[in-house]
């Protein structure tokens, strides 16, 4: 499945699978009587371990209501040919930023918050999700806003009340660190600058944190668990965890109280091992990886999101041990897989550009690390 044969039926797909919440609600009521035929030349429901070949999608409105092998579609209704094309689901991307608009250097970063309004940057992130959307991605979960503060509320509602196109939405708003460990930093101490998370001290301060972001429309709770990665003599990428144990859970348990999932961003061992003991729910890009903590991923049931392409994307231009973690994912990749860890897919878009990168990428390096196509 390659080509432009099979991005133009993804783009088609995505729209016909997953009518709802794509920014079409304008549409709904016409939408609601009509009836459309697809005929695929070839069909991955996302189900079957092979593709069905010539097959028939009747759709009534917002829902498919059967999916034949061959035969012939009902008089009066729109037919759509595919059949020299692949049709599948919409695609799902479980780490993005709608907000950011590539993020290789500290000067992309500090642009963006220090030249950029919110306002700004949300019609950049409108532009994204309809990117996204065209791409076959009809569901994201946007995991922080870069100091865009509930700006990505706003584009959820957007987008579900038909204002504008995009994928259904899933936000996180603002992730956490304790003072000081995320940027904008390095500014004279006599300047407020904007900073790219929100700041989160002690327990009593954590749990109130979670509490305000679901206040202001959170879906999911993420906080960074480390920074600072590097090798140490064992060979092994450790990191500087940011939290202590207390804090973390309190994010944690706090989140799951209120009905909220928990998203950790763990690069090193050290930050992998902390989220993992504060008991959430992701590990975001999760590098360094070893067996031990594998194995402890697999007891608990936790997803890993390994967001290949963004580091894949910014390893050249950070240098230094970017690429030699690169390199680290991938083994980490493979033992995961053989030891049937639960991996989602994400892709970490908006650490790189939308225009310049199709998020679909991610899924060729999954198979280029030994996952079937299917």
């Amino acid at each position: 499945m390659r080509g432009k044969l099979l991005v133009s039926a993804i783009a088609v797909a995505a729209i016909l699978f997953c009518v709802q919440g794509t920014g079409q609600a304008q549409e709904k009521e016409k939408a609601a009587a009509k009836k459309i035929a697809i005929r695929a030349g070839r069909l991955i429901d996302g189900k079957g371990e092979t593709a069905m070949a010539n097959a028939l999608i009747l759709i009534e409105g917002d829902r498919i209501v059967s999916v034949n092998t061959g035969g012939a579609a009902p008089g009066g209704v729109e037919v759509i040919d595919l059949s020299r094309a692949t049709v599948l689901p919409g695609f799902v991307d479980t780490h993005t930023h709608l907000l950011l608009n590539g993020d290789i250097t500290a000067e992309d970063y500090d642009v963006q918050l220090l030249k950029q309004s919110i306002p700004y940057r949300a019609i950049l992130s409108a532009r994204n999700a309809r990117i996204a959307l065209e791409h076959g991605f009809t569901s994201m979960r946007d995991l922080e806003t870069e100091g865009a503060m509930y700006a990505d509320v706003d584009i959820k509602n957007a987008i579900a009340n038909g204002e504008v196109p995009g994928p259904r939405m899933q936000v996180a708003t603002r992730a956490m660190t304790p003072t000081g460990m995320y940027p904008l930093l390095g500014y004279s101490w006599e300047l407020q600058v904007p900073k790219g998370v929100q700041y989160v001290d002690g327990v009593d301060g954590a749990r109130k944190a979670v509490r305000e972001q679901v206040m202001y429309g959170a879906d999911w709770i993420k906080y960074y668990s480390d920074r600072r990665y590097h090798f140490e003599a064992d060979g092994v990428l450790h990191s500087m965890v940011n939290f202590t144990d207390e804090e973390a859970k309190a994010i944690v348990d706090e989140a799951h109280r209120l009905g909220k999932k928990a998203a950790a961003h763990a690069i090193g061992s050290d930050g992998i091992a902390a989220a993992l003991r504060a008991g959430v729910d992701t590990i975001e890009h999760g590098d360094g990886l070893t067996d031990a903590l594998i194995d402890e991923i697999v007891r608990k049931g936790v997803y890993w999101v390994p967001t290949i392409t963004v580091g894949a994307y910014v390893a050249p231009g950070r240098g230094g041990n970017w690429t030699k973690m690169v390199d680290l994912e991938k083994v980490a990749f493979q033992k995961a897989l053989k030891k049937n860890v639960k991996i989602a897919l994400g892709t970490d878009a908006g650490g790189f550009d939308w225009k310049e990168v199709n998020q679909a990428k991610e899924f060729e390096y999954y198979v280029s690390y030994g996952m079937t196509p299917m």
